[in-house]
């Protein structure tokens, strides 16, 4: 999303307010389905999708695909985000982009705490497979999918943003959305969440993503609009002094 003026301005903002607000109902919606219980019929049957004779501790598929899939969730943990956003950052701010760097750092920072916090509340448990017994944080949300969800959308962003081209810009949020929707199927495939976990953690980091990228270009359209207005009354200022010589 890139404010223009006038009208675009606020049609753009309206929009990425509405789908924020549409999230995080969502959101809500189903977190309140979680804590009241009505979410096990949903969470088993598409569990067992991805299991072998409705046994839980038995992942369906090849080893190759189970392989896989462990390498697509490890591009939603800590390590490999941290590193990819401070790896990000570093570029940002050599080629002194200092406000976008900040931008990035901030709102994956925030969205760290807030993922965590929101552990810490509901703290469900995690499935009752093998796999989720190495893990020690709260179930919902799914961090890997928030995470994920906001990291990968801010760099897509970004990238958009210094490209001309629609086409490419197109082609980089359809990445990170894949890359994003990739990391959480493969928390549902592997066991470590329940889906609505991941379901969950999509809502609150797109909506995370574009809440932080609306709030920045909204104050740069008024910074902007700031300072083309005092441009303007200096150049008047110069046109008046030109008519009294």
């Amino acid at each position: 999303m890139q404010l223009g003026k006038g009208t675009n301005s606020r049609v753009a903002l309206a929009s990425s307010l509405a789908l924020v607000a549409i999230l995080v109902g969502a959101f809500g919606f189903v977190a309140d389905q979680v804590i009241e219980g009505e979410t096990t019929r949903f969470d088993t049957a598409v569990t067992l999708l991805f299991r072998l004779n409705g046994d839980v501790r038995q992942i369906a598929g090849p080893i190759w695909l189970q392989d896989a899939v462990r390498d697509f969730t490890s591009l939603g943990s800590f390590a490999v985000l941290g590193f990819i956003v401070i790896a990000s950052a570093g570029y940002l701010l050599f080629s002194r982009r200092l406000h976008e760097a900040v931008f990035l750092v901030t709102s994956v920072v925030l969205g760290t705490m807030l993922s965590n916090v929101l552990k810490m509340v509901f703290n469900r448990h995690r499935p009752d497979v093998e796999a989720s017994t190495h893990v020690f944080t709260a179930s919902f949300p799914s961090g890997h999918a928030t995470m994920s969800a906001v990291v990968y959308l801010t760099l897509g962003v970004l990238l958009a943003k210094s490209i001309p081209s629609r086409g490419l810009r197109s082609y980089f949020i359809g990445l990170a959305i894949l890359l994003a929707f990739l990391v959480g199927v493969s928390r549902i495939y592997l066991g470590m969440h329940y889906p609505t976990d991941v379901i969950a953690g999509w809502c609150l980091g797109i909506s995370w993503a574009t809440l932080c990228w609306a709030a920045v270009e909204l104050i740069e359209h008024y910074e902007n609009a700031a300072r083309n207005g005092q441009t303007g009354v200096r150049g008047v200022g110069r046109q008046k002094g030109t008519e009294g010589l």
